[in-house]
């Protein structure tokens, strides 16, 4: 059973609590809260004037399974915001190649994407492209899930004349049957109609039996992939068109810019992904002069890549691609092709040239054992929506500073094989061979693609590795080969002094026909940048200072223990001893603590619940919260996939009975606590089946919530007897312990980006570290004590990466994790004033005190305050308890 990547599905997570928000509050206050609840500093929400539509995007690089989210995100706005059971979807991709796929896989059964949508409706799913949509009958709305896929472009014109989706249609009349005729919203018949659809004067002015008018009168849910490309004040008021109840965006690079910038919900970074196994990374980086030497050393990595893959228990063959020149460029593919025969004595069989006219990939499936091909040629990008993970090896004849396409290439070679970590450490990183005799100008050039693929500027150094024969195929992790000397090709002569010049040894002037070369050897500091920037103006300068930071950014990351390979001491966890043999502990521990949990052990009732109703409406009151809906809409809002007319309270039970499935309770038991909370509001509080019905979604938040409340109360009881009673035997274990790994700290933005530099964090760059926040006096005085080997700025919630002690609703990620020089492990949780006393903070440092203490005196825990109630500062609390 495919299953989602944590980031992914903590994406979902994010995008479920907006809209769930977003139903009983303002789309902007269920923005600010979502944000918050990431721990985010919240950004204005922008409507576009689409006033209470939600309008959000999920933001993941290239390689971060954009579509299968898609698939998923469709259930959850269906029971978060639209509280619809089958909705209609309508699903826009940018291009037709992207079209044809993604319409393949969802119709696929057994595709994963297609697997999901058939497990959250049943197997009652459709899906049509836009050709096929006059299929659609009345009865099939509401009672199976429509997909529509289709072009931005079939939708986004000025004249909707010009295209089918908004044409009349003698099939939709039946949809409009009953329709008020002045539904706002939909669009009439007009004079050039008449003519172009053989129309009679009758309809002029009628509502026209359109598919996009059908959209409208039904409000779709939007899935919009690569949205990048949909923010324009045309595409704006092409999606006003369908009426849109929710529109999700799904992109890489989200515009960012003041005028129509997307609403970021959730981002993902490219070390997430690094973190879950989907990509490959780093990416070691070669530079040659002149592209024959580059295509040699290519094939030459491909050969040792494919010698590696004999080491794999599953079936990989390293694929290069090449990009050629184009026609009139001086390696155009043929000239290309014939080196690789005719100088590598390659076999033309294992060639495939991917052109314009050149389609030899065709009909070939890369990843079957009996297929050929090693290595591809192509000159412009691949077809969209190529994919291959066995591509490992990219080599450009061309000057890729000016080259869009080598972006869309280079993601081609980072999709990890099987989406999981390779047992042979050289198949977990991607290689680069460009024809550039600059390392400085290809890292930069690999940078910027890079940042267009959605990695983020301050975790580029640390994914870029210069590429060294003989490190290339280490066992090892790979680390940082000391940088190359920066060269820069300048137009004036730098203000240098003469005297400097001569005695340095890591500085080297040359004058040359074009001006002067300049090669500095390590980092360039303030003094020596300001000398280069003096004499240089505009796109030069900017260019030129751009190199120098890029250069002094992949020292610096170079620098960090992690990059050069220095293990971290592994810490144990704590393990409940049970039978004799110790388990992992974790949150649902506490909770079987004393055999299984029940909600009948507790007093069935639904407090944050309530309705109200009158001839027209009724209103749903959720924790104060008023939801209102019109009666009208009674037949659209309680299909509950049956056909029978007389629903019953049994029905209605198994239908919530299906939508709270849970591993945490038992079956059985969830059936009895449905069927007695659905008595207790129909006998006890009066309120009538119908409105029940018509309030399912709700009702079902509600009763969920309950399960959470009454299963965090049992937790609890646990916890209290595992902790504080001391009734359970809990002990810290090396035999379930958690080990840093170089490579591996998924931190999202913001990154710590002050003055003050640490010299002793154990990655290269700092998530979330205010210069002004009370944590940062925290770290700078864990960085300046003597008796510490490196530490780590600890990440929240990032499954394989992060340090946690488990509480009895959910973890503990302690601020920081700290190694000292004797080997032992200290972990610090900083508390400001206000939260020194709370219940919160008194109960971590219960747990992290536990852990500490039966470790046998490997392990150390702080709490540490501003002033401890001796008078000692943060620095002085850490060294007393070193030493202590």
């Amino acid at each position: 059973m495919f299953r989602l990547k944590t980031y992914q599905q903590n994406a979902l997570d994010a995008l479920e609590a907006f809209l769930s928000q977003a139903r009983l509050s303002s789309v902007a206050e269920a923005f600010e809260i979502s944000l918050r609840n990431q721990g985010k500093q919240p950004w204005p929400y922008r409507h576009y004037d689409f006033a209470e539509v939600p309008y959000v995007c999920l933001r993941l690089p290239t390689g971060g399974g954009k579509t299968v989210l898609g698939s998923h995100t469709v259930k959850v706005a269906a029971r978060a915001y639209l509280e619809q059971d089958y909705p209609i979807v309508l699903w826009l991709v940018p291009t037709n190649t992207i079209q044809q796929q993604t319409l393949e896989a969802l119709k696929t059964p057994g595709h994963p994407y297609r697997v999901e949508l058939d497990r959250a409706f049943d197997q009652r799913v459709r899906v049509l492209d836009a050709d096929e949509v006059t299929q659609i009958r009345p009865q099939d709305i509401g009672s199976q899930l429509i997909v529509v896929v289709t072009t931005l472009a079939n939708l986004r014109v000025t004249n909707t004349g010009d295209r089918k989706i908004y044409a009349y249609h003698e099939d939709f009349e039946p949809h409009f049957s009953g329709i008020d005729p002045n539904t706002p919203n939909l669009e009439r018949v007009v004079e050039s109609d008449l003519q172009e659809q053989g129309l009679g004067p009758a309809q002029l002015g009628k509502i026209k039996y359109s598919f996009a008018n059908l959209l409208a009168l039904k409000r779709p849910l939007v899935i919009m992939d690569e949205a990048h490309n949909a923010r324009t004040p045309l595409t704006f008021e092409t999606l006003k068109r369908v009426h849109p109840a929710c529109v999700v965006e799904f992109t890489a690079t989200p515009d960012q810019s003041t005028t129509s910038a997307s609403n970021v919900l959730f981002h993902v970074t490219a070390a997430e992904l690094k973190a879950e196994e989907m990509i490959k990374l780093p990416i070691m980086l070669t530079e040659h002069k002149d592209w024959q030497e580059a295509v040699r050393d290519a094939v030459l990595t491909r050969t040792k890549l494919n010698t590696e893959a004999q080491k794999d228990p599953d079936y990989i063959r390293p694929i290069v691609l090449f990009q050629a020149d184009k026609k009139n460029g001086e390696v155009p593919w043929e000239r290309l092709r014939d080196f690789l025969i005719n100088e590598q004595n390659i076999d033309e069989q294992k060639i495939a040239v991917v052109t314009g006219t050149q389609r030899e990939l065709d009909g070939l499936n890369l990843l079957s054992p009996s297929c050929p091909i090693e290595l591809i040629i192509t000159v412009e990008a691949l077809k969209e929506g190529w994919d291959c993970p066995f591509a490992y090896v990219f080599c450009s004849v061309r000057d890729i500073r000016s080259n869009k396409d080598a972006e869309q290439l280079l993601g081609r070679v980072l999709r990890m094989p099987f989406a999981k970590r390779r047992p042979v450490e050289a198949l977990n990183r991607a290689y680069a061979h460009l024809a550039s005799p600059g390392f400085a100008q290809v890292a930069k050039s690999l940078t910027d693609n890079l940042i267009n693929m959605g990695f983020e500027a301050m975790e580029v150094p640390a994914h870029i590795r210069h590429g060294d024969a003989d490190d290339l195929f280490s066992d090892q992790t790979p680390t940082h080969q000391p940088e190359p000397p920066l060269t820069l090709q300048l137009s004036t002569r730098p203000a240098l002094d003469e005297n400097e010049l001569s005695l340095s040894d890591s500085m080297r002037l040359t004058e040359t026909n074009e001006g002067f070369t300049l090669e500095v050897k390590g980092q360039v500091d303030e003094k020596l940048q300001s000398c280069i920037s003096k004499s240089l103006k505009g796109k030069e300068k900017k260019e030129t200072l751009e190199l120098i930071e890029q250069h002094n950014a992949r020292i610096e990351a170079s620098k960090s223990p992690s990059e050069q390979g220095v293990p971290f001491a592994p810490l144990p966890q704590l393990c409940l001893q049970q039978q004799g043999e110790l388990e992992l502990l974790e949150p649902e521990s506490f909770l079987f603590l004393n055999g299984d949990w029940s909600p009948l052990n507790f007093t069935i009732e639904l407090p944050g619940f309530s309705l109200q109703e009158n001839a027209t409406t009724f209103e749903v009151d959720m924790e104060g919260k008023k939801v209102s809906y019109q009666v009208a809409e009674e037949k659209a809002v309680y299909n509950l996939n049956m056909v029978a007319t007389d629903i019953s309270e049994d029905d209605l039970a198994r239908w919530l009975d299906r939508e709270l499935r849970t591993h945490y309770l038992n079956q059985s038991v969830l059936h009895a606590f449905v069927v007695k909370t659905l008595s207790h509001l129909t006998q006890e509080r009066g309120i009538s089946l119908t409105a029940l019905l018509r309030s399912k979604f709700l009702l079902v938040k509600a009763i969920r919530q309950r399960l959470a409340i009454l299963q965090e109360r049992a937790s609890s009881q646990g916890f209290q007897q595992a902790l504080f009673e001391n009734t359970l035997p809990m002990k810290s274990c090396f035999d379930y312990s958690y080990e840093f790994f170089p490579g591996l700290y998924p931190a999202r933005p913001p990154y710590y980006s002050g003055g003050y530099k640490f010299r002793k964090h154990y990655y290269p760059y700092i998530e979330d570290l205010k210069v002004d926040g009370e944590e940062f006096l925290c770290a700078q005085a864990i960085d300046a004590n003597s008796q510490i080997k490196h530490w780590v700025r600890n990440l929240v919630d990032r499954q394989q990466a992060s340090f946690r002690l488990p509480l009895s609703k959910g973890w503990f990620y302690p601020d920081f994790v700290v190694e000292l020089n004797d080997g032992r492990t200290l972990v610090v949780e900083y508390k400001g004033a206000v939260y020194r006393s709370n219940d919160d903070s008194r109960v971590k440092n219960a747990v992290g005190l536990r852990w500490a203490e039966s470790s046998q005196g490997k392990c150390l825990f702080l709490m540490a305050v501003e002033t401890d109630d001796q008078g000692r500062n943060v620095y002085q609390q850490i060294d007393a308890l070193i030493s202590s």
